[in-house]
């Protein structure tokens, strides 16, 4: 279960994140949103993101309304184009993409991403694996995060729209 919160940039975030976490890499990633007409994923997601390399990821029902805790099943795969073609044979179809630069940060079992997303702005995603919503609530609060936003990119985008 993957436990994580996502809030919007203030002033001055990004130099404490970066004072106290330890940076790992900054990678532009396309997300790309799969359907079907057979299957209604209103609460699910099923996604293709091309980043440093090539991940299918199913993301479950929400758990709660705080976070967006909910089951997350990612593998890895080497052919993107190939990916693609075996899901439109399928009858699956790309009804969204989303893109952004993540620029990401460990400190302890956390993983802390900034991600300037196109259309959208600046955010800062906290998620721990199979770890609990108050853990990862209390850390946001230690960086001054307050009202998380419980939509994904995809949902905000939608909205904007």
């Amino acid at each position: 279960m993957e436990v994580e919160v996502k809030f919007k940039v203030y002033e001055g975030l990004k130099e404490k994140i970066e004072s106290i976490a330890k940076f790992v890499k900054e990678v532009r990633e396309e997300d790309y949103y799969l359907i079907h007409p057979c299957r209604d994923l209103r609460d699910e997601a099923l996604r293709i993101r091309r980043s440093d390399g090539v991940y299918l990821t199913y993301k479950g029902p929400r758990v709660d309304r705080e976070t967006k805790t909910r089951e997350e099943i990612e593998v890895e795969v080497s052919d993107f184009e190939g990916l693609m073609s075996i899901f439109k044979k399928l009858g699956f179809e790309v009804f969204a993409r989303v893109s952004k630069v993540r620029r990401i940060y460990r400190l302890g079992n956390f993983k802390i991403c900034i991600d300037k997303v196109d259309g959208l702005g600046e955010f800062v995603e906290i998620e721990v694996k199979d770890g609990e919503k108050d853990e990862v609530l209390r850390f946001a609060k230690s960086l001054g995060l307050v009202n998380s936003i419980t939509l994904s990119y995809l949902e905000m985008l939608r909205v904007s729209q």
